[in-house]
């Protein structure tokens, strides 16, 4: 079977009784469809971090990731230096280079590479990278343990950047940041994970976002040159992994005809702490179903609107959106590996930080990226460890706005 049979044959889903689908999607025949993988978080945690016994229905903090596995990863060593991805049909690069590349150069690293018999390689989307994302990870201090990557390297190899900061495993998607500059005003940003400490955020291409040329920006590193990511590429159908399919059910839920999932329309605007955000998901009755959830971190990423040049990151043709201020983040059910008393969070606005020297916050990661946020205050008390890196210190709050999932 072809690399495009494989992907066209994951999981197709079907139409619901009742379903309004936009006149402008495509028919059922050229329908796209693809296949959301486990975050296999197998743990459950306490709102201070501690690792508990998984809660029973109706306790409190039931809910969480580990109880509600869905697709399990699977990877096939080809033997020739590719990885298949058996659920989504893509085929990655075993090894990265070891290289940091600036983001044109990763562009063309990609589209020059051959391996395993394949030259269609090409630089991942977000959404095709963060599918790799595996949420066993943690990122230790040295006196605790060995650290464990945000991958699964029984198949996938993966080195911690020699002579760097261990934290420092970020990797290139292709996905443009349009909503505007990162960091300070200028810099032109793109989509990156990183495997060293979990998370989504825009890294500076080097360009200005508004003119295209070289960025003049301060907030680059010596040189006004962008720092760089490293790179795994991809090989298989572009534009197929990650596009949506949404149509309103006309009962308060949208269903994303790519995932199969079905999803709240509207929040309902209320924040809350984590264990709050679970409860509410588990009670909640909408829709004739009974079954929602608060969603994974994978989950949540895959309603991300990449593509809209404007806020929030989200298509309000089909979602309701809190716009009760600048930060837009909601929930997951996916506890942070790192620390383990935050969870994650996808950002629908901006995301926000600033450095130590700043006194304003800025949209330093950008709409669509994967942070987190305290799970509560109550008993405990935000450190600078908790809200900074030695970059940049993220806006921490433990109130934080809430969309479930079926």
């Amino acid at each position: 079977m072809s690399l495009h049979q494989r992907i066209a044959a994951v999981g197709r889903a079907t139409l619901i009784p009742g379903m309004v689908v936009c006149a402008a999607q495509a028919s059922a025949a050229e329908r796209t469809s693809y296949t959301l993988v486990d975050t296999m978080q197998d743990k459950c945690f306490d709102v201070a971090g501690a690792a508990i016994d998984c809660p029973a229905e109706g306790a409190a903090l039931y809910g969480q990731d580990a109880q509600h596995p869905r697709l399990a990863a699977s990877y096939t060593d080809n033997g020739d230096g590719t990885v298949t991805d058996d659920n989504t049909g893509l085929v990655w690069q075993q090894t990265p280079g070891n290289d940091r590349l600036q983001y044109a150069d990763a562009i063309g690293y990609c589209e020059a590479l051959e391996l395993g018999g394949l030259t269609d390689w090409r630089l991942p989307a977000i959404k095709e990278l963060y599918s790799l994302a595996d949420f066993r990870g943690e990122l230790l201090k040295p006196e605790e343990g060995s650290p464990t990557p945000y991958l699964d390297t029984a198949v996938f190899d993966f080195d911690y950047p020699e002579g760097q900061m261990v934290f420092a495993g970020q990797y290139w998607s292709s996905t443009l940041y349009l909503k505007g500059p990162i960091i300070n005003g200028r810099n032109q940003g793109a989509f990156g994970f990183n495997f060293a400490d979990g998370h989504i955020k825009a890294y500076g291409t080097g360009l200005d976002f508004y003119t295209g040329g070289p960025s003049t920006s301060s907030g680059l590193s010596t040189g006004d040159k962008a720092p760089g990511n490293f790179v795994r590429c991809v090989s298989g159908a572009a534009n197929v992994y990650g596009v949506n399919e949404f149509a309103d059910n006309g009962d308060g839920t949208i269903t994303d005809l790519a995932t199969g999932r079905m999803w709240q329309q509207a929040d309902d605007g209320t924040r809350r702490e984590w264990a709050e955000a679970l409860a509410y998901c588990e009670a909640l009755d909408l829709g004739g179903h009974q079954d929602w959830y608060l969603p994974n971190s994978k989950e949540l990423q895959s309603i991300v609107d990449y593509d809209k040049t404007g806020f929030p990151a989200i298509d309000e043709a089909f979602f309701g959106i809190t716009r009760d201020s600048e930060t837009l983040d909601y929930w997951t059910s996916t506890t942070f590996g790192d620390i383990k008393s935050h969870a994650n969070v996808i950002v629908f606005g901006k995301a926000l930080s600033k450095a130590g020297d700043q006194t304003d916050y800025v949209d330093w990661h950008g709409a669509g990226a994967q942070r987190s946020s305290i799970k509560t205050l109550t008993g405990q008390e935000l450190t600078d460890e908790d809200l900074c890196s030695v970059n940049a210190c993220d806006v921490d709050r433990p109130d934080n706005l809430v969309r479930c999932v079926r």
